[in-house]
């Protein structure tokens, strides 16, 4: 029963300790725009991946955007269910390299927001982002020439409650 119990509690956990920290890559939300935009591009590639048990096309509208740092940047994804019955599902993300997720700033996201895909249902959210500009003065960072935000849907049960502050 304990391992039962730390398997369900493992998720809300990592999930909480890597939006604190970044770590892995994970974005940073903030409600707060920054309102210094640098005259520097930088490329942001998106990634979608699917899990095996899903029956599921996944994907950006566009496979890059090139934006100056520290302005707003929008990618809509688009989830079709392929499958013959509705599926619950969550998305997770992560940023690559690892390094830059904490000066990935979402200013919406769908992540970790369960959603109901009905049978041959296609459905578009939105991510609203920004590259912080401390980017550039970050020793672990100030190279970066190019991001690569990458999204994994999952199925999930009726119960699983959505992290509505990701």
């Amino acid at each position: 029963m304990t391992m039962i119990g730390l398997s369900f509690a493992s998720v809300p956990l990592y999930d909480l300790f890597c939006r604190v920290t970044g770590f892995g890559g994970t974005i940073q939300k903030t409600e707060n725009y920054a309102p210094e935009t640098i005259d520097k591009i930088i490329k942001v590639r998106f990634d979608s991946n699917v899990s095996a048990d899903l029956s599921f096309e996944f994907m950006p509208e566009k496979t890059f955007n090139e934006i100056k740092i520290g302005e707003i940047g929008n990618i809509i994804f688009k989830v079709k269910n392929l499958g013959n019955n509705k599926k619950n599902i969550v998305s997770t993300f992560n940023t690559s390299p690892p390094s830059v997720g904490i000066h990935f700033k979402k200013l919406a996201c769908f992540c970790f927001e369960k959603q109901t895909i009905n049978p041959g249902e296609t459905k578009e959210f939105n991510v609203a982002y920004y590259i912080d500009p401390k980017i550039v003065k970050d020793p672990a960072t100030k190279g970066t020439k190019e991001i690569t935000l990458s999204y994994t849907l999952f199925k999930v049960n009726n119960s699983y409650k959505s992290k509505n502050n990701s």
